[in-house]
């Protein structure tokens, strides 16, 4: 089977072509962009089906992150993955970023990924020694997360783990697409369906008392 796998939940913007049956990517495209994701991504995924040497209607599932994240970024990847998979009418799933970066740093140990979120909080979930979830995403402030991450008896990652245990060095939350892909290519659609992961709700809310009366 050939995943369009789409990254689009943080800074960077990226896409790849990936065949499950031989555990190969056949073409990658994307770029740490900071913004402008809508305007780059379907670049991205033509470059990617160049690279492959493929056409678009050889894909047979997309897999898209769905957060944690930018919240606009989250918003342009989902849209575009549901978009491609109506046309295709392939399948689509979501893949949280969480579960992508422990899947990178997996070595047979309990695991806490731990996110910057900015404003001083924190992404944060466990996995067991398996890799499967022991604790559902969440976000905390630093100062709580410090403290689950003292109760932690394993191995910290992500960009937000020099911030909750003294000595772990910095690092940054780029996920790998090509992780992105594998995780799709054997998740149940019926069970991972594209749907952003918001821990924290939006900047932006309606002011209570301020709507226009209808005429």
């Amino acid at each position: 089977m050939i995943v369009l796998a789409i990254d689009t939940a943080g800074t960077g913007c990226y896409a790849a072509l990936y065949d499950s049956d031989r555990d190969i990517v056949l073409g990658a495209a994307g770029d740490d962009i900071g913004r402008g994701h809508a305007e780059r991504l379907m670049e991205f995924v033509d470059a990617a089906l160049d690279a492959a040497g493929t056409d678009i209607k050889a894909v047979g599932r997309i897999a898209v992150t769905v957060g944690p994240g930018s919240f606009t970024g989250i918003r342009v990847g989902v849209a575009a993955a549901r978009g491609l998979a109506l046309a295709l009418g392939v399948p689509t799933v979501g893949v949280s970023s969480l579960a992508a970066l422990a899947a990178d740093h997996r070595t047979g140990a309990p695991l806490m990924v731990a996110m910057d979120a900015k404003r001083d909080e924190v992404y944060w979930q466990r996995f067991a020694a398996d890799g499967a979830q022991a604790s559902p995403p969440a976000i905390a402030t630093v100062v709580e997360a410090r403290a689950i991450a003292a109760g932690h008896d394993g191995a910290l990652a992500g960009s937000a783990a020099h911030l909750l245990r003294d000595g772990e060095p910095p690092a940054a939350d780029g996920v790998s697409i090509v992780t992105v892909a594998r995780i799709g290519a054997h998740l149940d659609p019926k069970n991972h369906l594209p749907k952003p992961l918001y821990l924290r709700g939006p900047d932006a809310k309606p002011q209570a008392g301020f709507a226009i009366r209808r005429a």
